[in-house]
């Protein structure tokens, strides 16, 4: 049976396009512990863990929301209509500028689909003169569109990390969560990336698969996961990747208007809640991740940029990329709500997988 097609909740006019219609929903849901009403932050106060600032590894950047699919568990909204949101120029040079200034080792490159982007080429070529490790989060799909033929070939020569979106080993989870026909479009890209040396060991060329549940599971064992991948992507398709990251599905964006359209918010929150795991905390990425809005705006993670909440010091001043210093980034408070339940559950959740 054929899905009907998803549409970005800005194209769609939804409520839920405007970031604080978002937290307002998320608020208003029922979540309690012991009786009491919870906040992240009390949570984490009553669990003893800690969520400071760390010196920071990496710089995450998103260059804009347009991309050539439109997921149904999208957490960025991106879709082919998304060109309101597109990183310019100005913005891109400052990203350059702050990789040496903040001596981060590892650049980022997220969207949308970032590949569209007209100086994703300049910026990949940029951080690695600098030294950088950089990663192209990357839908697989759009390495097929005939005005990136040579897109590969071009990632293999930088020694770009293919850190790739593909919700299950199987074609009918990967097809309802990502759109008709994307599994086997996934397929094709996968060879394609094996034939120019990626997903076969070598560090140079490393092909990191990520994984989101269908559906309001948890995510769980990533391990054991990675070998089961492994052997049924190998045995079954004759493909072969280095690493699995399982992620948890923040109820934002896409994956929240689903989670209200079925009346399941409360229950999906819960869940969160009842999982929860302090020892997740060390290893979230708002510690030592600095995350990037198209428009330069610096944010303490991806989620909380998708949620227009600025990263901000310890006077509530916000702050761009190209503003940044390391003395800010260390003093600031990292601003939670109750999404960030999806990043403390179970084995946690965060932009390298599984944080336990």
């Amino acid at each position: 049976m054929t899905r009907p097609p998803v549409q970005s909740l800005l194209a769609a006019r939804s409520p839920l396009a405007s970031p604080e219609a978002q937290i307002a929903a998320l608020d208003a849901a029922t979540l309690r512990r012991g009786g009491e009403n919870v906040t992240f932050r009390s949570l984490l106060a009553c669990s003893g863990a800690t969520l400071t600032p760390t010196t920071p590894r990496a710089l995450q950047i998103n260059v804009g929301k347009l991309c050539n699919m439109t997921c149904r568990h999208c957490h960025v909204d991106a879709g082919p209509d998304r060109t309101d949101a597109m990183m310019d120029d100005t913005v891109v040079d400052a990203c350059l500028d702050a990789i040496d200034r903040l001596g981060v080792t590892e650049v980022d490159i997220t969207g949308g689909a970032p590949e569209l982007h007209p100086a994703f080429r300049r910026l990949v070529t940029g951080a690695r003169e600098r030294g950088a490790h950089v990663m192209d989060r990357c839908n697989l799909t759009v390495l097929l569109l005939p005005r990136n033929a040579d897109l590969a070939d071009f990632l293999a020569q930088h020694h770009v990390e293919i850190v790739a979106s593909l919700p299950h080993f199987a074609a009918p989870a990967t097809d309802e969560q990502r759109g008709d026909g994307t599994w086997e479009k996934s397929l094709r890209a996968l060879r394609l990336l094996n034939e120019r040396g990626y997903g076969t060991g070598d560090p140079a060329r490393r092909l990191t698969l990520v994984s989101n549940p269908v559906g309001t599971a948890l995510q769980c064992g990533q391990t054991r996961m990675e070998c089961v991948w492994k052997t049924r992507l190998a045995e079954d398709h004759g493909v072969t990747f280095d690493r699995l990251f399982l992620l948890n599905n923040l109820p934002i964006s896409r994956f929240l208007e689903s989670l209200l359209a079925t009346g399941a918010l409360d229950a999906y929150l819960q869940q969160l809640l009842d999982a929860f795991n302090p020892a997740t905390v060390p290893g979230l990425m708002c510690r030592d991740t600095i995350s990037v809005g198209w428009d330069g705006r610096v944010h303490d993670c991806d989620f909380n940029q998708m949620l227009d909440l600025d990263a901000v010091d310890t006077d509530g001043r916000a702050f761009t990329i190209a503003e940044l210093t390391l003395d800010r980034w260390l003093d600031r408070t990292i601003r939670t709500g109750r999404h960030c339940l999806g990043c403390t559950a179970g084995a946690g959740s965060s932009c390298g997988g599984a944080t336990t």
